[in-house]
Order: structure tokens, then sequence, then C-alpha cells
């Protein structure tokens, strides 16, 4: 076993030995149209029975995606059209501060009907922006009233609730390195960023009942980013260890695969 590894296991025994479950969930961006990679993803999912958030383009979605047994996932919007709008030098935003709050909330919730429409039953309302980023304050303001309970972008949180009425919950963990190769991050960096975020959690700095989010993106996967997937499910296959659909309505409450 790496040090890597073994540092991970040792962090999760600390959490046995507190008597606290550790709690996991999976999101997986940018899926919207039927892809061998989105295939493999979905079929990895039910194979270990690991629940999986599948936020989708609202503007690409295709409910073909779903065909194959689907029992494990839900989805979420991914925004509507991944379109930067946050202009030249910028951070990339689709919601972008000069971008009409009254322009972006029609283009969303055109995008959620769309969503709701080839799905139905199947769609939280909760937004993943693209690049996990809102620039307009004012839509951020005005989500709860156009009908979304939850928001989900990168890092630990601030708190549950950043408005009344919306709930947020993040993920911590991205496998691939954007910055460099665009694979997988490597073993190292991966679960070092796992590693910090669960004792974050257990020693205080991070909000405890916020569960470890692990990001993935399917269509940029390398045979590395399977392989590790494929690890992570076995190694935490753990009588204390529960990957989770977590529950957007702010209540601290997660539901694994079984409820």
């Amino acid at each position: 076993m790496s040090p890597a590894w073994q540092a991970f296991g040792d962090e999760l025994a600390l959490w046995r030995d507190s008597g606290r479950s550790v709690d996991f969930w999976w999101r997986d961006d940018d899926a919207g149209r039927p892809a061998p990679a989105l295939e493999r993803l979905i079929g990895l999912a039910q194979t270990e029975q690991v629940p999986l958030a599948l936020a989708v383009v609202a503007q690409e979605y295709d409910a073909a995606i779903l065909q194959q047994d689907s029992s494990q996932i839900v989805l979420l919007q991914h925004g509507v059209d991944h379109h930067n709008r946050g202009g030249e030098g910028g951070k990339k935003t689709e919601f972008a501060a000069t971008e009409p709050v009254a322009a972006a909330l029609e283009r969303l919730r055109g995008g959620c009907a769309r969503i709701a429409l080839r799905s139905p039953g199947r769609m939280l309302p909760v937004l993943v922006p693209p690049w996990n980023r809102i620039a307009s304050a004012g839509l951020l303001a005005a989500l709860p009233a156009a009908g979304y309970s939850g928001l989900s972008r990168f890092g630990p949180r601030n708190t549950s609730q950043p408005l009344a009425g919306l709930c947020e919950v993040n993920t911590h963990v991205d496998i691939i390195d954007w910055r460099g190769s665009r694979g997988f991050a490597g073993e190292e960096m991966v679960l070092a960023a796992a590693l910090a975020h669960l004792r974050a959690r257990r020693t205080g700095l991070a909000d405890l009942l916020e569960p470890t989010g692990w990001l993935t993106h399917h269509a940029v996967h390398d045979a590395p980013s399977w392989d590790f997937l494929r690890r992570l499910f076995e190694r935490t296959r753990l009588s204390w260890v529960r990957w989770v659909r977590p529950d957007f309505s702010g209540k601290p409450i997660f539901y694994t695969a079984n409820e």
C-alpha cells in the first residue's frame, strides 16, 4: 500500500475510533448526451452500488443517458448552456455579474423545464454552476424564489444555508489535473485533498455535517482515473463509511443507497 493510501486509511480509522461514520458523496459534471464514457460511469455506479449525482448541462440533456439501469442516479442542473460569460481576463462563469438577473433566471427556468420534461421526477432542484461559480450576487439571492432549494459548488462551505431556503452541499476533491495534464491528478494529490477535508471536519475546522464530496468529469477520464475510482470504492467498503445522497433541504440528514 502506498503512503498516500495508508494516510487515507489511517484517517478513516480515526473517525471509526471516535465513534463517527465517514460520509462521502459523488458528483460528476458536464453530462448531457449519451457517450461511452458516461455509460461507463453509470455502469460503475451501478456495479459498486454508489449513489451518483449527475450534473447535466440543461441545453444538451438527452434522457437516453438514463436508459440503462440507473437506480443509483439523481440529476442536478449544471447551468443551462455552459457558455463562459465571464469576459476577457475574468474568471470563467456562466452567470456573470453583467447579465441581467431576469435574463439569467429565464434561462435557468427554461433549462430546468427541459430536464424535468425529459426525465420526470429524476432531477433535484439543485444548481451546480459551471466552473463552480456564480458571479451575480443578485442571481444567487433569487434562486430560492425561482424554485431552487440546493446549490453545489467546490470547496468547504461557510454555512449550510447561504440564504433562507437554499442549502449548499459542495464537492472537495477533484480527481482531474486541470492545470497540467488534464488527466488524473495522481493518487498523492487526490488523496491529500480528501485527507485535508476529512481532517478539517473531524477537528472542527470545517463543517462536520457536510459530506466530503468527490468530483469527477467522465468526459476526460483516462485509464488512471478509472482505476483510481475502482480502488477508492473498494477501499471505502467499510462498515463505518457511507456513500450518500446529500439532502439539500438543509437538515443534517443524509440518505444511503439503500434508503
